[in-house]
């Protein structure tokens, strides 16, 4: 971890979500040590090596086999139309495939055009399928824990 990877999500972010809070040192810490996810960065060797894009990829097992899961696809604005976001999710796949994943899965809003192009040109094919959410409301002693 490094004072250069916490900068660049202050930066990459806010442009994820407009609702997410910039993480702090210690949870992109928990995030690049945990083994349930593998956080891809994307360097731009033109702007001295910055970090201008990630991806965290899931991985884990089901009684129906190992599954990945793509999240949190960001590239920097400034970077985007350059292909940046395509290598990091080839490189989201091609890792789940070395860890022996039957699929990769990923969730994208419609109104992200560009986005699910990028998805469709990787092979990404649309499911029918409904997708539910439980937002599990935290209080803030618990949210610290």
């Amino acid at each position: 971890m490094s004072q250069e990877v916490l900068d660049a999500f202050a930066l990459l972010t806010p442009q994820l979500s407009s609702s997410a809070s910039i993480p702090t040192w210690d949870e992109l810490d928990d995030l690049i040590r945990s083994k349930a996810s593998i956080l891809l960065a994307a360097m731009d060797s033109a702007d001295n090596d910055h970090i201008v894009g990630s991806l965290t990829l899931a991985v884990f097992r089901l009684p129906t086999g190992i599954r990945s899961w793509i999240e949190d696809v960001v590239v920097d604005s400034n970077k985007r139309g350059k292909g940046i976001g395509e290598k990091l999710v080839r490189a989201a796949i091609e890792r789940a495939h070395q860890e022996g994943a039957k699929t990769v899965d990923l969730t994208s809003r419609p109104s992200r055009e560009a986005a699910n192009r990028l998805y469709q040109r990787c092979g990404f094919e649309t499911r029918e399928t409904n997708i539910y959410r439980f937002t599990i409301k935290q209080n803030k002693k618990q949210a610290g824990s």
